[in-house]
């Protein structure tokens, strides 16, 4: 019994020496409680919560329909450039590989490529049922 305990410290003291070898790098990519436009957030909508992640690929030269969303959400650009548009007062943001987008929440928008079109990772914060877009 003796061993077993020995064995098991040893292992334990072993493993969390090495895990200090590990390296973990941590950077924020948006902490806002704001859209791109500079309107607050007022809340998250009431019910049961439900995330939402998608992967969008818009192809060179598209104009997105002109939408909005019911709730916050973020975008991170994987690859390409997007220009935001919003149809009320013209506010306009282009963003490239890298950028995160804070999405407006109830503000008629839309999306536009260029020549080298976008890939989008999307996390909307929802709750069940409720529609992502509008």
């Amino acid at each position: 019994m003796r061993t077993i305990i020995l064995t098991v410290l040893f292992f334990a003291v072993f493993v969390t020496a090495h895990a200090a070898d590990l390296s973990v790098e941590t950077k924020t990519l948006l902490n806002t409680s704001n859209s791109w436009d500079g309107v607050a957030y007022e809340r998250y909508p009431s019910g049961t919560p439900e995330l939402t992640v998608l992967r969008f690929t818009i192809a060179p030269n598209t104009a997105l329909p002109w939408h909005k969303h019911p709730m916050p959400n973020a975008a991170y650009v994987v690859s390409g450039e997007l220009l935001l548009e919003k149809q009320d007062g013209g506010a306009k943001k282009r963003l490239v590989a890298g950028d995160v987008l804070p999405e407006t929440v109830n503000s008629i928008h839309r999306g536009v490529t260029g020549e080298t079109g976008v890939v989008l990772i999307v996390f909307y914060a929802g709750v069940k049922g409720m529609k992502l877009s509008e």
